[in-house]
């Protein structure tokens, strides 16, 4: 995915007038921590919430209990972007190293069989073994939906929508020094800890070491890729191209939310290996399109935030039609389906108000 110009470049806009700085230069401490405290609670909601998983009765412990642990990786990704000067690509390969982390060597649900017996989607496990890979005992059928929801949910939504209600200037630099990235590494670590411990998280099941090294060389690989150079923030490109001609604009934010908005169906369309190869040919494809789109002139952060926030609204319209976890009364159902749209629309719509009453900074490609 796209970003935006270095903030020092000249180009961009003045600081706005809900990030004034104090007399020594520096923004009021509630001013810097309330993105992060932001990000902190919406990753675990989007990632467990959103989508219906919880009864509304539910959403606090998810936020006090997954918190440290959704909400730490969020800030900790983003925040090595940030710090790195880096772009969406480096954001997008660490979502998915934490999904990988996530999924195969704190909760494990990747290699476990049994880990959604206990909840009203016990039947996902004969669609799973459709696309078993042997030897590794995986489905990747299934880790393209963990690992997926990890990175558009957990990580990439909440980033979006925080950074939207920014000024320019904020959007793009860290927010936390190293003594602040010391505590939210020491609270994920122990939020992940808690899950990897407690009956509810783990469910009592361990992969065997071959299971283990293999998720660990697939963290690694993607961090490593993450890291690469390459993906460092570069300048905006020229408006006209070398010959004189205008290059052809970017496309309205709505065809790329729905161009992005159509992801999560591609397992649905065929079942086994079938589906694992159109969920790929799905995400590649939108994921080339989305990135062509965005070298073009008149990307901006509009765009951004329509591509980051599909998946976030798609989850919520879908609520009403997938049951949580757990089996509740009908009232709390439909209260928390209820919940989270109005929780969706007002952050998307409010992110939305705010970039419109700010002005429009082209995006480059990065």
């Amino acid at each position: 995915m796209p970003t935006e110009p270095d903030p020092a470049d000249s180009t961009a806009p003045p600081r706005s007038a809900t990030d004034r700085v104090t007399t020594d230069g520096r923004l009021p401490l509630h001013r810097r921590l309330l993105p992060v405290i932001a990000l902190l609670l919406l990753a675990p909601w989007a990632a467990e919430c959103s989508w219906g998983g919880f009864a509304i009765d539910d959403f606090p412990p998810v936020l006090i209990f997954l918190g440290p642990m959704y909400g730490g990786a969020a800030i900790l990704i983003r925040e090595t972007a940030r710090h790195l000067g880096a772009g969406w690509p480096t954001i997008v390969l660490l979502a998915a190293a934490f999904g990988v982390l996530q999924a195969g060597l704190v909760d494990q649900s990747l290699f476990n069989p049994g880990y959604l017996d206990d909840t009203q989607y016990a039947d996902a496990r004969a669609a799973a073994e459709a696309s078993l890979v042997p030897g590794l005992g995986f489905s990747v059928g299934q880790a393209i939906d963990f690992v997926g929801n990890h990175v558009v949910l957990t990580i990439c939504a909440p980033i979006v929508v925080v950074e939207s209600f920014l000024g320019s200037e904020r959007r793009l630099r860290p927010w936390l020094r190293r003594p602040g990235l010391a505590v939210v590494g020491v609270l994920y670590l122990l939020g992940s800890l808690l899950i990897f411990s407690d009956s509810s998280g783990r469910k009592g099941f361990l992969a065997n070491p071959l299971q283990l090294g293999f998720a660990v060389a697939v963290v690694l690989a993607l961090v490593a890729a993450a890291l690469l150079p390459r993906w460092r923030r570069s300048r905006p490109r020229l408006i006209a191209t070398s010959d004189g001609r205008r290059r052809r604009r970017a496309p309205h934010p709505l065809w790329v939310g729905l161009a992005v908005a159509v992801l999560p169906l591609g397992g649905d369309l065929a079942p086994g290996w079938a589906g694992v190869a159109v969920s790929l040919m799905l995400a590649a494809g939108t994921g080339s399109l989305v990135a062509f789109w965005a070298s073009r002139s008149g990307w901006t952060q509009r765009h951004v935030l329509a591509a980051g926030s599909a998946s976030l609204v798609t989850a919520a319209a879908f609520a009403y039609l997938v049951p949580p976890y757990s089996p509740g009364s009908p009232t709390t159902a439909v209260a928390g389906d209820v919940a989270v749209t109005v929780i969706t629309v007002a952050l998307v719509g409010g992110a939305w108000w705010r970039l419109r009453a700010s002005p429009a900074v082209h995006v480059g490609a990065s």
